[in-house]
């Protein structure tokens, strides 16, 4: 017989595996300092989030496989792990990036305390990062288009069907895309983000249906965080190329501040 666990108990669980990771960080935050990636040669320490997802978003095959395209910058340290509702625990104030990997298909999205501790923790200085369907998580909280800077909006048309297309760099003098060359891939051009927040378009590719530009990775400031929104990742194939694997690595930095 399968066995299930209690909301509270995989909070539980949820948060010490969070917190397993600790020994290995906590010299940076003696005497009360804040993790923070000041210099160019400074470890950077992203939390990986996942554990939930739209059906179609194969999480098991895609988080190894981006967390190893971070981890070819010897200065990213990843820590994954799979279940979203970590984020109750303010051991994510112990990571410079929180980069979220997962989508509430169905199932409640991590509640109040889980949204308070992100919402500051960007506030606050700590960089975000969204991965593809990320955008659609917390579909319930106004707060999170802000936060997101575009959400998925399910009126929307979804995306191109599933394919090869050119990614443009469109900001070469921003950190993220300085010297980094348009690329070919082979995924989902989406169309369905919605919001009105500033952002800066680091990356865009055209759609064969519509013809019209959409945004693949983008940048926007909130509060005094940082947060790099990238739609690009349907699955282990799509985050193969090294063009999305260096934008996914220079949109952590840029988040962390380095």
């Amino acid at each position: 017989m399968k066995s299930h666990s209690t909301p509270n108990r995989r909070q539980f669980l949820a948060q010490a595996m969070l917190l397993a990771a600790a020994p290995s960080i906590m010299p940076s935050l003696a005497m009360g300092q804040t993790a923070s990636a000041g210099t160019k040669n400074q470890t950077i320490r992203v939390l990986l989030v996942t554990g939930q997802e739209y059906p179609g978003h194969p999480w098991k095959q895609t988080a190894p496989v981006l967390a190893e395209q971070l981890q070819k910058d010897a200065r990213l340290q990843v820590r994954t792990v799979e279940d979203p509702h970590c984020l109750d625990s303010e051991a994510i104030l112990r990571y410079d990036v929180i980069l979220l990997h997962f989508m509430n298909w169905e199932q409640p999205a991590p509640g109040e305390k889980a949204r308070e501790n992100l919402r500051r923790a960007i506030e606050n200085g700590k960089g975000l990062g969204l991965v593809h369907f990320a955008c659609g998580a917390w579909q319930d909280w106004p707060e999170f288009r802000n936060l997101a800077g575009r959400a998925w909006d399910p009126k929307l048309r979804g995306h191109d069907p599933r394919g090869p297309f050119r990614v443009e760099i469109c900001t070469p003098g921003h950190p993220i895309g300085q010297g980094l060359k348009d690329f070919e891939t082979d995924d989902e051009l989406y169309t369905c983000l919605a919001g009105d927040r500033p952002i800066e378009v680091v990356a865009q590719a055209r759609s064969k249906v519509d013809g019209k530009n959409y945004p693949m990775a983008f940048v926007l400031n909130y509060g005094k965080g940082r947060v790099f929104h990238c739609v690009l990742g349907h699955d282990a194939k799509a985050l193969q190329p090294e063009g999305v694997g260096e934008l996914y690595r220079r949109g952590c930095r840029w988040a962390a501040g380095a």
